[in-house]
């Protein structure tokens, strides 16, 4: 049966109101505070106030040109592919609750949208509204709501009623998550909407998880030589949890996921400063091709940092070559002085970086130490 409309809290909506006096009306702050409101709220409003909106303008909810539509489509084509069976599944999940999903772009355009609630009524049309691909949903257009503020703010966002900043957008209950590609810029964001519905601050998580379902795909979809599964070991494996690296046929990250970004904290390639795998993992490249080639192995890697995590490497997504291309036939064996130079740096690893540590173990000096690793490292990797 679906949710009947339920009012929120008196005393949350009483913080709104006074909120929207305060920081829209301009009303001075009440001796024992000023009212509670998210900060990321505050911003938006405050950046609707600067470009010269006043809450009581009307809404229009303007679609962009056909042209630009059709642009739109094809920069997104992937992106709406790899979204649509997780919106579908998301759609089945809230349909009872009368809440939708859309997906926009990064710039807050409708690029896709999940079932709409059925009716003739005015909570109907609202959402239709809304609900139309190519509608401009940014703040620009709309003020604050969970499209503009999760692409403006880039974490994921509750909003309801009157903490949208238009009076003509209070009917609306959203949860949003912004999108992060591959190479780890905003791509869009997951939108989770209902008109004239009980709140669902809980859906803020269902769309985060949904986002990060969609990001993994892209990931996944990447063309690269190798793919590796990164996990803390000891921590249980899952798609939903597993950081994903995408290696290129040079030994270069070509991408990652938000769990592999978080776990390594490095820039990716579309920085300055293009990552090797090398500036990563103190192993060679070909030990992750041959694994992959094994099939389902999984190592206990050294990071550079000192830390150590669990890959399963698998051949990527690239058709024709194998991720083995990556790595020279003279390599298919390990040779003597790679595994020479790893086991060095799997000491030094052991030691948290301490090179004298590390040589006291081995039986070796610290000047053969510095000697190898510098031998065995490529230019511009960090010391």
């Amino acid at each position: 049966m679906p949710v009947s409309l339920v009012s929120p809290p008196p005393e949350r909506s009483l913080s709104i109101a006074q909120a929207r006096r305060e920081l829209i009306e301009g009303e001075a702050p009440r001796p024992r505070g000023g009212a509670c409101i998210d900060s990321w709220i505050a911003r938006s409003w405050q950046r609707c106030i600067e470009a010269g909106r006043r809450p009581q303008q009307r809404v229009s909810f303007d679609p962009v040109s056909q042209a630009d539509r059709s642009d739109i489509a094809e920069r997104n084509r992937a992106l709406v592919l790899v979204a649509r069976p997780i919106i579908e599944r998301l759609s089945r999940a809230i349909a009872d609750t009368r809440y939708f999903a859309i997906l926009t772009d990064a710039q807050g355009i409708v690029v896709d949208v999940g079932q709409l609630p059925d009716g003739t009524d005015a909570a109907s049309r609202y959402a239709r509204d809304i609900g139309r691909i190519g509608v401009d949903l940014s703040e620009r257009a709309i003020g604050t709501s969970a499209i503009g503020t999760a692409l403006a703010e880039q974490e994921s966002v509750w909003l309801h009623g009157g903490e949208h900043f238009f009076d003509d957008t209070h009917v609306y209950s959203c949860a949003g998550a912004p999108l992060f590609g591959p190479q780890g810029d905003c791509i869009g964001m997951l939108d989770l909407t209902g008109v004239q519905v009980a709140e669902r601050p809980e859906l803020r998580h269902m769309a985060t998880l949904s986002a990060r379902c969609i990001e993994n795909m892209l990931v996944m979809r990447e063309p690269c030589e190798l793919l590796l599964h990164l996990a803390w070991p000891g921590s249980p494996r899952s798609e939903s949890s597993d950081g994903l690296l995408c290696i290129d046929a040079a030994g270069g990250v070509s991408g990652a996921n938000a769990a592999a970004r978080q776990m390594l904290h490095q820039p990716l390639a579309h920085h300055a400063h293009a990552l090797h795998f090398s500036d990563l993992f103190a192993v060679p490249l070909h030990m992750m091709a041959d694994a992959a080639r094994r099939g389902d192995a999984v190592l206990e890697v050294p990071l550079w940092s000192g830390l150590r995590v669990q890959v399963r490497p698998q051949h990527g997504g690239r058709g024709g070559e194998s991720a083995a291309s990556a790595v020279p036939a003279i390599d298919a064996r390990p040779r003597l002085r790679d595994v020479e130079t790893a086991l060095i740096r799997k000491a030094v690893a052991d030691e948290r970086g301490n090179v004298a540590e590390a040589a006291r173990a081995l039986g070796i000096s610290r000047a053969t130490v510095y000697r190898k690793l510098w031998r065995g490292r490529p230019a511009g990797a960090p010391d």
